[in-house]
């Protein structure tokens, strides 16, 4: 079959399962992102929000749509999954977390929980509803999970699925700002 023929089968298979993928956990339910969060997400992710992580703060909402649409590309292309996290009574809108590099041996696990979600474990269980789909539709070596040092929340999420730290290194966040990036890795529990 000819490769541009056989990406546009990919594309249309990948289109159609955007539509329908979910996580679902005990409280929550992962759904990928979409215009439909545009605000919201603009709203939440904040300069707090971003104190520990490698995206800046977006200046204006334009920001937050090509994020949206860059992540829906990466999704098409079999690249990532990126998702909104929603309390599963009330879709609530609670942040948003991904798999990136999902075509690769050493996928990258990401998470945010808007301000006013805080402590309620829900980064927790996103990011374990998200390995478990990792375990069950992926074939990896381990799920690269790396973090700011000062940031324990964070930190605790990738200790509670026995993830590992392997390397430490300084990392220049968008902003200038340079993290004591903790890197951990997660394997299958096959």
């Amino acid at each position: 079959m000819d490769s541009n023929i056989e990406k546009n089968q990919t594309r249309l298979e990948n289109k159609l399962k955007l539509g329908s993928f979910s996580i679902e956990t005990e409280r929550l339910l992962l759904r990928p992102v979409s215009m439909e969060y545009a605000e919201e997400i603009f709203k939440e992710f904040d300069d707090e929000t971003t104190e520990y992580m490698f995206p800046s703060t977006p200046e204006d909402i334009a920001d937050t749509k090509k994020f949206i649409e860059e992540s829906t590309e990466g999704f098409l292309q079999g690249k990532e999954i990126v998702t909104v996290i929603l309390k599963k009574d009330t879709l609530e809108y609670l942040g948003s977390g991904g798999i990136h590099h999902i075509d690769t041996k050493t996928p990258e696990l990401g998470i945010w929980i808007k301000k006013g979600a805080h402590g309620n474990h829900y980064g927790r269980e996103a990011v374990a509803g998200l390995k478990k789909w990792a375990d069950v539709n992926l074939d990896y070596e381990y799920l690269k999970y790396p973090v700011a040092e000062e940031n324990i929340s964070s930190r605790k999420i990738a200790e509670s699925l026995g993830g590992k730290e392997v390397l430490r290194y300084p990392h220049t966040n968008q902003k200038g700002v340079q993290l004591n990036i903790v890197e951990y890795h997660i394997f299958s529990r096959e």
